[in-house]
């Protein structure tokens, strides 16, 4: 098990309001790829108790109930625990969740998306926990998913995140890859995610830095949230007793302009609840300015700036976007001591295409079937209902 931060000192669970028993809520599932859809999960399912256990499955329950994973059991497991809202991590949780599960972790219920799971036989993996009354279901947040975010690597298209109109490929794309029987596509297509306020608002600390603190600013694109950047949000965290870490996230425009491509796989929005949802930021600037400036490092009362070993893009007029705070001598670079980055996961998902399109061809027919069962059922208990009269 591994232990988070939202507990009392030495990792000791804090008491429910009142001093009732605290409520201890269990999720599980794949974390592959992790995104923000994800942390709104956790994010609703802590708020349903006061203590949230996350099961994280291995990559062989993976494989043999959906098809490869694209991130190792290992990165899964510390993305997770990045996540601010989740309490413990429990590695290598079994795909099938059962009451022994809940019970062994003193768990009232689970918590789970309204999307359907299924085993490899195509069985409920929640049915068990469903018929004992001891499962909740949650909002899934529209726009996103694992799915989705493959769709956008494979394509190399920007439709995705600009207004431009989507091209014919990426339309037969969206229309074939992910469909679900009835015709229509939740779980893939370009992102129909509508930033709001209250939004940013439920991600957001809302906490200002208090005195003693020390304010650190880091500036990034931070596409794909992925455990490079956790190792390297954590190594900054860990630069200063009470540190205040600020993530600047530069606009759409800005980082395909310096990185090119098909960049950024997310847009802005879906990149700042990804960084809110992280336990090591706690404010984002949304739409930073690629040079930090004596006004931004003035107005946070910057201590400290921050950048990885990745290279430095000069800025469009050719200067060091890092000068300001080099002249006053509070920048630093930090090796995470992990080389992963947006390009590599690009690679990864190129490299196994094939697998990742099987693995969703394979989730499409155990849903159909699935589905074509459940509606048999319902015919069924309608014609012995009505026998009964």
């Amino acid at each position: 098990m591994i232990r988070n931060g939202h507990g009392a000192a030495g990792g000791a669970q804090p008491p429910g309001p009142e001093g009732r028993r605290a409520v201890r809520v269990w999720c599980d599932g794949c974390y592959d790829m992790v995104h923000y859809g994800h942390s709104n999960q956790l994010r609703q399912a802590r708020a349903m108790g006061d203590y949230l256990i996350v099961g994280v499955h291995t990559d062989e329950e993976i494989s043999k109930h959906k098809g490869p994973p694209v991130f190792t059991q290992e990165e899964r497991y510390k993305m997770v625990q990045a996540i601010k809202w989740v309490d413990e991590v429990v590695p290598a949780a079994p795909y099938v969740t059962t009451l022994e599960t809940l019970d062994k972790y003193s768990c009232d219920f689970c918590v789970h998306g309204n999307d359907i799971t299924l085993t490899v036989d195509g069985r409920d993996t929640y049915e068990e926990v469903k018929q004992a009354g001891r499962y909740r279901e949650c909002r899934r947040t529209q726009g996103v998913s694992t799915t989705d975010l493959v769709g956008r690597m494979l394509l190399v298209t920007k439709a995705h995140h600009s207004g431009h109109e989507i091209s014919s490929e990426y339309r037969e794309y969206a229309d074939s890859f992910g469909k679900c029987p009835g015709g229509r596509n939740p779980w893939t297509g370009v992102s129909q995610f509508l930033q709001t306020s209250q939004k940013i608002i439920q991600f957001a600390s809302g906490k200002e830095p208090q005195p003693g603190e020390t304010v650190i600013y880091v500036a990034g694109a931070f596409d794909l949230f992925h455990i490079g950047h956790v190792d390297f949000l954590e190594k900054v965290h860990g630069l200063a007793e009470r540190p205040y870490v600020i993530a600047g996230l530069h606009f759409d425009q800005e980082v395909n302009h310096y990185k090119g491509k098909n960049y950024p796989i997310m847009n802005l929005h879906e990149r700042t609840l990804s960084v809110l949802a992280c336990r090591y930021v706690s404010e984002v600037v949304i739409g930073a300015p690629y040079a930090v400036t004596a006004e931004l490092l003035d107005h946070f009362k910057v201590d400290l700036v921050c950048h990885g070993k990745t290279e430095i893009v000069p800025d469009k007029d050719g200067s060091d976007p890092y000068q300001e705070p080099k002249r006053r001598g509070i920048f630093c670079q930090i090796d995470s001591g992990n080389d992963l980055t947006t390009d590599l996961i690009v690679q990864r998902i190129i490299k196994n295409r094939l697998e990742y399109e099987a693995r969703n061809q394979k989730k499409e027919a155990k849903e159909l079937a699935f589905l074509e069962a459940r509606r048999r059922q319902e015919i069924q208990r309608e014609r012995e209902s009505d026998c009964d009269f």
